[in-house]
């Protein structure tokens, strides 16, 4: 082999071995260095309504203005609600005092009541007694007449038909009212109470509180309006807690978990780092959005995940771009020879 041959060689590896290890230091630089993502801040409003109908009475705040979870926003008229409680209330009154009497039985009056009135049918029936003997001997001595003789008769039997409807009447007095009646009275008691919980919760209901902090967007409507359960008064933009939506390349997917602390910034001047954690990272890969700007190739697979980020200041804006930059741990020699055997 010549000298010059020999020099070639020598050259080419030379460089050979000066490009491997120039890739080796890229591989591992990358690996190494932060992970930088571009995301946007997610739209979260919800459509607030009153649960039940009625006329608006009170509006309570405007487009623009902050609101506090279980702030009253506005409120229906509610004289209608107290009305129709009321008059369940009074409804609920007669029930109760109904199974109370059902359950206390007769008084003792009505039962001494009954207790005279079958005596003085007892004392009817003697008499009634001493009169059918009287005329039975009459009718023998021809002094009396045999139609005397069978009234009487009839007159007897009448007053001891008699008598044992008022001992049957003594007895029922005395047993009180049927167990079927009182457990009617109980349900109908039950029934009312229900009913009066129902139209408690619709007068609740006639206020309309903020599910969460955020600030009103849009007041679709307006004092003294007429509106049925569902339509939307107000638009709230949810502002507690903030989420960030963004996309990580399938290389990188390896280098995030939730949990991880991620610095937010935005592109407005003065406005200081943001901090944040990722929350969920999907399971299912799609292409890139048009939206999103990467270094890699637009058909490329990537993962959507979220961030929960904290604004204390208000700063961030529903849709506002931001740079995230993700603290990911140093590179392992195992992440390493899986990127060399790529």
């Amino acid at each position: 082999m010549s000298a010059k041959t020999l020099r070639i060689l020598l050259v080419a590896i030379a460089l050979a071995v000066a490009g491997g290890a120039y890739w080796l230091w890229s591989v591992r630089r990358q690996a190494e260095e932060p992970l930088t993502l571009q995301g946007n801040v997610e739209v979260r409003q919800v459509n607030l309504a009153f649960k039940v109908s009625g006329r608006i009475k009170d509006l309570l705040v405007d487009e623009g203005d902050k609101v506090q979870e279980g702030q009253r926003l506005a409120s229906l008229d509610k004289v209608y609600f107290e009305d129709s409680l009321r008059q369940l209330r009074a409804q609920q009154e007669q029930a109760v005092a109904n199974l109370a009497k059902l359950e206390a039985g007769n008084r003792p009056q009505e039962i001494a009541q009954a207790a005279a009135l079958v005596a003085e049918r007892e004392a009817t029936l003697a008499n009634m007694k001493v009169t059918v003997d009287r005329a039975q001997q009459l009718l023998k001595t021809a002094a009396g007449t045999q139609k005397t003789y069978d009234d009487a008769i009839m007159a007897a039997r009448q007053a001891e038909a008699q008598l044992d409807s008022a001992r049957d009447a003594l007895r029922l007095m005395k047993l009180g009212f049927r167990q079927e009646d009182i457990d009617i009275a109980r349900g109908q008691c039950a029934e009312r109470d229900a009913t009066i919980r129902i139209a408690e919760r619709q007068l609740t209901d006639a206020d309309l509180f903020a599910p969460s902090s955020g600030v009103v967007l849009s007041r679709v409507r307006e004092v003294g309006s007429i509106v049925n359960a569902g339509e939307t008064v107000f638009v709230v933009s949810l502002t507690t807690p903030v989420w960030v939506r963004s996309y990580v390349s399938e290389p990188d997917l390896g280098r995030i978990r939730p949990g991880m602390n991620v610095d937010l910034r935005t592109d407005t001047p003065g406005v200081r780092t943001l901090k944040g954690k990722i929350g969920f990272i999907s399971t299912t890969a799609e292409f890139t959005p048009k939206t999103v700007e990467t270094r890699e190739l637009r058909t490329a697979l990537v993962y959507r995940i979220r961030i929960v980020a904290d604004d204390p200041d208000g700063v961030l804006r529903q849709g506002m771009p931001l740079t995230i930059a993700v603290e990911t741990p140093p590179a392992t020699n195992q992440m390493i020879s899986d990127r060399l055997g790529r």
